[in-house]
């Protein structure tokens, strides 16, 4: 135990992480040159292509130095904010942390979010400044900034291009030197805690563990604690790019377990495994079940796709312990599930991830956030969809999930900033300069103003400079509607919207006019319209296609044209009173799309 480190490396999205896991893995020789690309860690396609961690990836590394034999595990992370749940189970099973900060851009908001990650758990910290070999590297500015950060030495913050190879010698002694060992028992009761899982479609479900005391073998007869179900371990093993298999798995280590499971309900991470001959007597205390922050209903392309839908998810929740979902129907799109995601991103890596690996085709619908309504029995109902909204005579009052946003920018751009996050309706709570041209603002503000392309539009004003991290604070009350959209009188319950009052004249009207273009017209007149609760705030009709009635007359008297034109006018009548208005499934889609 003496000789192995547990460590994980955290900083901001495109810092370099991943490329300084390459150069640590080359130089303790634990990829042959054949097996070496770049992001070798990162093992999903998707990953890949957009160049961005989504899972943390653990792999075990042998490390000589003075003479003994080390044993390094590492956790890669993501640095999106959408994935840090991610990288707090990562910082959960270690001892210590390589925070990295980019020298050519210095602090950024995500680089302090996780650093108070790390500290929460009393992690060392080893700060790291990476790509030193940019020519528009600030090396001694960005070390100014670690310093009054972490409030560490100047000479304790190591250089580094993890792109040349440049100082990864100094991080592997620096890492031995500075990073404790693991605590725990070898001969204790078995404790593990299991902090991923993958589901692998011929051995079933594989689950990622860090054992805290104690030691497992195969064959041994192992209880997963939570929910008290026993298992044979097949397999145990140290997860190197592929799983190797050991003989046995020692206090403080990090393994995988293979015992055949194949319902994913069975495992659940933040779980502790234990022997079922010699318990443990309490679990270790797991991970917080996370919160979702985004609701979208996701519906099959195909109806008769419902229960594969669900077994796909079933299988993607393995792998992300965030995704929640649960079963719910629309008259428009038929059955689906009402799923919650982290953020945009995660909801857009989900739907991929959904057609990547299990080829499955899917509807999502608007993204929307979960509200608080107060009745006037003075009880409190969560509404994640408009279609849940009691009616407004019980209504007292609603409320909504608010954030803290904290963000980075040059100061240059400090005004266009500001002005995005007070449109939407963000309250100015801190502003402090980091540097002469940078600054940090903090607004509070709420979190479905932020859920369509706030982000998007921020990169876009600030050039792509600005960074933005936020946190949950609580709800708050506000003057929230229920916006109708009505086809002849009739509503359409997927059109539905949650709404705030001082946007809802604006967004019916631009609604209107968008299903205007999209419904086909008709044998008689289409009338759309937007209402909140009895009140009609827009309309737009589509008009109705009309035959030319008259055009075999030729000439005559006028009567006979106008006996044609009375009898057309009837017959529009009678088939408005029995015609119904389908509506097409891009309409749909583009009403969903639109901001």
């Amino acid at each position: 135990m003496e000789n192995i480190r547990n460590f994980c490396i955290i900083a901001h999205i495109d810092h370099g992480k991943s490329t300084l896991a390459d150069r640590l893995l080359e130089s303790t020789h634990t990829l042959t040159e054949r097996e070496s690309q770049n992001q070798v860690l990162d093992s999903m396609d998707l990953e890949r292509e957009k160049g961005i961690t989504i899972k943390s990836h653990a792999i075990q590394m042998q490390y000589k130095n003075g003479g003994k034999s080390y044993t390094l595990n590492l956790i890669d992370t993501p640095g999106h904010v959408d994935f840090s749940y991610e990288v707090s189970r990562a910082i959960a099973s270690c001892e210590g942390a390589l925070l990295v900060v980019d020298a050519t851009q210095g602090i950024q908001a995500q680089t302090i979010s996780n650093l108070y990650l790390a500290l929460n758990h009393d992690l060392e910290i080893i700060p790291v400044i990476n790509k030193i070999d940019m020519e528009a590297a600030m090396v001694e500015d960005v070390k100014d900034q670690i310093v009054d950060l972490i409030g560490c030495k100047r000479d304790d913050i190591l250089p580094v291009s993890a792109k040349t190879g440049e100082g990864v010698d100094a991080i592997l002694e620096a890492i031995i030197a500075r990073i404790k060992p693991p605590k725990g028992d070898p001969n204790a009761p078995l404790q593990a805690l299991i902090f991923d899982s993958v589901f692998n479609s011929f051995r079933g479900i594989i689950a990622y563990f860090k054992v805290a005391n104690g030691t497992i073998r195969p064959g041994d007869k192992v209880k997963f604690f939570n929910t008290g179900k026993e298992y044979t371990a097949d397999e145990v093993g140290i997860l190197r790019l592929k799983l190797q298999p050991r003989d046995s798995i020692g206090a403080g280590d990090v393994g995988y377990i293979i015992s055949g499971i194949k319902e994913s309900t069975e495992v659940k991470v933040g779980d502790t495994i234990t022997h079922v001959d010699r318990p443990c007597n309490t679990s270790i205390a797991g991970f917080e079940d996370v919160k979702p922050m985004v609701f979208a209903g996701v519906y099959p392309v195909d109806a008769d796709d419902y229960e594969d839908l669900r077994a796909s998810l079933d299988k993607l929740k393995l792998n992300d312990a965030s995704l929640s979902y649960e079963p719910e129907s629309s008259l428009a799109l038929g059955f689906g599930f009402r799923c919650g995601f982290l953020g945009l991103l995660h909801m857009e890596i989900i739907q991929e991830r959904l057609y990547r690996e299990f080829d499955m085709d899917v509807i999502t619908t608007v993204p929307n956030v979960s509200y608080k309504v107060h009745t006037t029995k003075g009880e409190i109902i969560e509404v994640h969809n408009p279609s849940g909204l009691p009616g407004p005579t019980i209504i007292d009052f609603i409320e909504e999930p608010v954030i803290n946003a904290q963000i980075i920018t040059k100061s240059d751009y400090l005004g266009a900033v500001m002005k995005l996050c007070i449109d939407k309706r963000g309250i100015l709570k801190n502003q402090v300069f980091i540097t002469s041209d940078r600054v940090e603002v903090t607004f509070r503000m709420p979190l479905s103003d932020i859920v369509f392309d706030f982000y998007d539009k921020l990169k876009s004003i600030s050039r792509g400079y600005a960074s933005f991290d936020y946190f949950m604070d609580g709800y708050a009350e506000a003057k929230l509607v229920k916006l109708d959209i009505l086809l002849n009188g009739e509503m359409v319950d997927a059109l539905s919207s949650l709404i705030h009052f001082d946007y809802a004249y604006d967004f019916g009207r631009k609604m209107c006019e968008k299903l205007k273009e999209l419904i086909p017209r008709q044998q008689f007149d289409i009338a759309i319209q937007a209402a909140i609760g009895a009140k009609i705030i827009a309309r737009e009709t589509v008009k109705a296609l009309r035959k030319d009635v008259t055009a075999k007359c030729y000439g005559g008297d006028i009567t006979r044209k106008r006996k044609l034109l009375e009898k057309q006018k009837k017959g529009k009548k009678r088939m408005r009173q029995v015609g119904s208005v389908e509506v097409p499934q891009e309409a749909f889609l583009a009403v969903l799309k639109m901001d």
